[in-house]
């Protein structure tokens, strides 16, 4: 390894090594990672559908397993690809990109991206909440495995998480502050909409941030932590390392595959409602890729093919067409450069084709608005943000009294900051969010046993 790739797999904090651990750095990450208490509790935290919906359908955990599976495909077929093309010395290894793909959620709260408004709403004069700026909070600061670095993991896997390299006071619009909902004069219900995040780093980490972008230009570190003002909404991060482009893409394919199959899996989404939203022209490239790879499956109408597949009652061709379609998107994905850039990390990225991400998009679409936004979803959703809310106002009101004395020591040594009591809930899972509602607020006698 060059002396300019070593730096990429420095720690923040000196470690002892072990004469006779003869793991590669991002091998240590990756047990670090899947070892973690807030990797464990992912198997109790929502993906779309609330975990009283039934045991087979995805988790923060099972989502994060497929995306770490799929980033690994999506680097080996990147690296046969472009076997004799010089951009592939530059790929992560495979145990590299599964570890930033089992960690690219650890940071999300309870009940989802609910929960993650309701944070936000919580620490709106202190801050803010963010999933993807908590990841960061959790392996550089939170996590156990040193003395004040966190997971204490490399540079080119913390930087392979850090989707949106854009402090949150950046690109938080300041008219988009989090608020209660003015339109309602007795309940005190937030404003959902305005409450909505900036997809950005928590400032509290920005000591950490730096570190991670120390080894690149001043120019690439104003390039690269560069965003875009939206007219109405907050500013939008431009960059991310080649590593994290490549868990990005794979976090994409996920969400709108898999979670499209749960949908189909639970009858939520009707054909009709596919036909009108992921119509013919935006399966064209899947469909090209699929007549031609099997010929003798598809007649003179290979949309009406391709619909049936899927909303056939057969459990093993849903099966089938959701592997075909994983396949075909991975193996579209090409590698496009950044001319802004001249280090590998960040100059290169991994990318779908532009009629592939109109596919992705259209997927999405579809278990959004007949999934997401349904009135069942919502009104669990809405539920969850109310109390976490209540959660958070309870405990910030006398933390000596509710707080675990442990985090209670870190709120006290913290200068009794609230980012200590945020950082509490955030690490609940739904269960244990709900024990804890019910244990400060519902009539029923609680216990001392409960476990909060």
């Amino acid at each position: 390894m060059s002396e300019a790739g070593t730096v990429w797999f420095e720690r923040r904090e000196a470690t002892d090594a072990q004469t006779d651990d003869i793991r590669l750095p991002e091998e240590i990450d990756y047990a670090r990672v899947v070892h973690s208490a807030s990797f464990r509790r992912l198997q109790g935290k929502t993906q779309v559908l609330g975990l009283g919906d039934g045991d087979f359908y995805r988790t923060r955990l099972t989502h994060s397993l497929e995306v770490a599976q799929i980033a690994g495909g999506i680097t080996r077929q990147l690296a046969h690809a472009y076997a004799n093309d010089p951009r592939s010395q530059h790929l992560p290894s495979l145990i590299a990109i599964q570890a930033i793909s089992a960690l690219h959620d650890l940071g999300h709260p309870p009940f989802g991206h609910g929960g993650e408004v309701a944070l936000n709403y919580c620490m709106r004069d202190h801050g803010g909440f963010e999933g993807n700026g908590q990841t960061l909070r959790i392996i550089g600061r939170l996590e156990e495995f040193s003395h004040g670095a966190g997971s204490n993991l490399t540079r080119r896997t913390m930087l392979g998480i850090l989707k949106y390299p854009v402090a949150y006071s950046t690109a938080a619009n300041p008219e988009l502050k989090p608020a209660l909902n003015q339109g309602l004069s007795t309940l005190q219900l937030i404003d959902r909409q305005r409450s909505k995040p900036p997809k950005a780093y928590l400032d509290s980490e920005a000591d950490i941030v730096d570190w991670l972008i120390d080894p690149l230009s001043p120019a690439e570190r104003d390039a690269f932590t560069s965003a875009r003002a939206k007219s109405g909404k907050h500013a939008e991060a431009l960059h991310k390392s080649f590593d994290c482009s490549i868990m990005d893409v794979a976090d994409d394919i996920s969400f709108g595959v898999h979670d499209f199959e749960d949908a189909l899996k639970l009858r939520l989404i009707s054909e009709e409602a596919f036909l009108a939203s992921v119509t013919e022209d935006k399966c064209a490239s899947i469909l090209e890729a699929l007549t031609a790879r099997y010929p003798e499956e598809f007649g003179t109408n290979p949309y009406a093919t391709f619909v049936a597949g899927l909303f056939g009652r057969s459990t093993l061709s849903l099966k089938r067409w959701i592997g075909r379609i994983i396949h075909h998107l991975m193996a579209r994905i090409e590698i496009v450069e950044h001319a802004e850039f001249d280090d590998p990390i960040v100059k290169y990225r991994a990318e779908l084709p532009a009629p592939d991400r109109a596919f992705v998009r259209a997927l999405k679409d579809v278990v959004y608005h007949n999934v997401i936004r349904s009135p069942s979803v919502q009104q669990m959703e809405f539920k969850g943000q109310q109390m976490v809310v209540s959660v958070f106002e309870a405990v910030s009101s006398e933390p000596q009294a509710f707080l675990p004395p442990d985090v209670l020591k870190r709120w006290q040594d913290a200068g009794e900051n609230p980012r200590i009591i945020c950082d509490y809930i955030a690490s609940m899972t739904d269960g244990t969010l709900m024990r804890t509602y019910e244990r400060l607020f519902t009539p029923r006698m609680g216990s001392v046993f409960d476990l909060v």
